[in-house]
């Protein structure tokens, strides 16, 4: 499963983009079972922006979904922290 997280906003308004590929990390299985939660979850990028918050655009393969801070679920976060902060 390819994973791709891309990050907009914040204070500096700075594009931010990083991907993974599930199939090679010892952490696949737990990626996967994050980005099937992020993709069916509650939606939470259609409520209002928050001044200097960050929003994500995540796509698991085919799919995607846009969520915004604060409105992060903890598997959510968790998911982009982890595709962030792989592709640093």
């Amino acid at each position: 499963m390819l994973i791709t997280v891309t990050r907009t906003g914040g204070f500096a308004g700075r594009e931010r983009t990083a991907s993974l590929d599930t199939e090679y990390r010892r952490d696949g299985a737990e990626l996967e079972r994050l980005a099937e939660l992020a993709l069916s979850g509650e939606c939470p990028g259609a409520r209002e922006p928050v001044p200097d918050g960050f929003g994500y655009v995540v796509r698991v393969d085919d799919k995607l979904v846009e969520l915004r801070d604060p409105y992060l679920t903890a598997e959510q976060g968790q998911l982009i922290a982890t595709v962030l902060g792989a592709g640093a």
